[in-house]
Parts: structure tokens; sequence; C-alpha cells
């Protein structure tokens, strides 16, 4: 079978999970920016992504989509909003965490996540910054909101995802082999503009790696518990206790 271009990849898996919530991350409106990173907090925990997407819309539909109106609404209501969208399993503790991250973001950078970047010296310094504004966010959330950003932040310049690693390899944008992730990001932006496509928008591409690199994950998972009883159909002795299954990377 022919290797899709990577062009062709972002049209069959789709690109920046920002584009689809209707976010212009590449504009004038630092707000553009903020609302990703809501949206990144909610995809970075271990919840479904259409549920984190669901709610999402519950707080743009409330009209909390600014540090102001998350801090103003409080802890009750942004629980209330997260219960709305379905995000009933992490509530308590992500409405602390967007509280606390919005209240940060006030008090250092006047609410405005463009100062924190201006404020960078450099791409880990802005992972770091990014992290600071709560204890909730890991390295998982922060590759989240700065992957997609990637082109449109000078700093913005997380490692690859190991999803965008293990996509590449299945599909031929890299060898089977390959494993330093460094070479493999500038192997993938060089197949990106090499397809005829600008240098800046390479998050598409990176994005569209991640979404298959999900899909396959959750194919993988699918075959492993098929196999499972299959493959102790036929035993007459009593099967040791399975393994505790460790979560996959996102």
């Amino acid at each position: 079978m022919k290797r899709m271009t990577p062009s062709e990849r972002v049209q069959q898996s789709g690109g920046r999970y920002a584009t689809a919530l209707g976010i212009d991350l590449a504009g004038a409106d630092a707000g553009e920016r903020f609302k990703w990173l809501i949206a990144a907090l909610l995809y970075g925990a271990r919840i479904s992504e259409t549920l984190a997407t669901r709610t999402w819309h519950a707080f743009l539909e409330h009209g909390v989509m600014t540090p102001d109106a998350m801090v103003a609404t409080g802890w009750d209501g942004v629980v209330a909003i997260l219960d709305a969208g379905g995000y009933v399993r992490y509530d308590y503790k992500t409405a602390t965490k967007l509280i606390e991250v919005c209240t940060a973001l006030l008090r250092d950078y006047g609410g405005s996540l463009d100062a924190l970047h201006a404020a960078a010296a450099g791409p880990r310094d802005l992972e770091a910054r990014i992290k600071a504004l709560g204890k909730g966010i890991g390295d998982t959330t922060a590759a989240i909101f700065l992957r997609e950003l990637r082109g449109v932040w000078r700093l913005a310049d997380p490692p690859l995802s190991p999803l965008a690693l293990a996509a590449a390899r299945t599909h031929g944008y890299l060898s089977p082999a390959a494993a330093d992730r460094n070479r493999a990001l500038r192997a993938l932006r060089t197949a990106w503009t090499a397809d005829g496509e600008r240098a800046d928008t390479f998050a598409e591409f990176e994005t569209a790696l991640v979404r298959e690199g999900l899909r396959l994950r959750r194919l993988a998972t699918r075959r492993a518990a098929r196999a499972i009883p299959a493959a102790g159909a036929g035993r007459r002795s009593r099967a040791s206790p399975a393994a505790p299954r460790k979560p996959g990377p996102r």
C-alpha cells in the first residue's frame, strides 16, 4: 500500500485539536491561547476525549473562558460546569487546578499567556513556567498545550510525543528502529516541508500522528483483550492472575 503523504495523513486523521474547537491559536488575541490552555488541562487527565471536549464547550457556553471569569465563578461554580460536561470523575480535583492556574496567571503575568511566553528564557524555561502555574500541570499537559503552539510561539518546542513517534514508525515516515525523539522530530519536520507545507504549520502533522498513535493504541488494547480469553480457553489448569495493565502514555 502506498504511504500517505504528510498532508494526506492530516486529512485522514485530523490536525490540531485547537482548530477543531474553533480556537485561532495564531491570532492576535491572547485569549485564544487561554482557551487552548483550558482544553489542554481537560485533555491532560485520564478521561475520554469526548468528555473533555464536551466539558470545554460547557465552559464556553457559560462564558467562563478568561482567567478572571474562572476565578469569579468560584470552586462550586466550576465544579457545576465540569459536572454538566460529564467530567465527574475528576471534578473536585480539576476545579481546584483550574482556579489555581488562573489565580497564578493573573498574579504573575497579568492574566496573559503571551506575557508568560515573553518572560521565558528558552523552551525548557517556558515548559517550567507553564507547569509552575499549578501543581496539577505535569509533563503530559504541558506537552499537549505547547505541541499545538509549535510554530506560533517562538519558544514552543516540546519533545515529540511517544504516540507520534510510534505512528510515524508504523506508517513509514521514520525507520522502524527510530528511537531518538529529537532526530525523529527533525526528520518529520523535513518530511512536512518536503510535502510543500509551511514549516510553521508542522503542528498539524504532529497532531495527526498523535491522533493516529491513539487509534493504534486502542486497536492494540482491543486485540490484547480478545486474545486473553482465547489463550485461556484451552487450559485445564488454573491460570495465574494477570499482571495489572499499565496505562500508556498520552
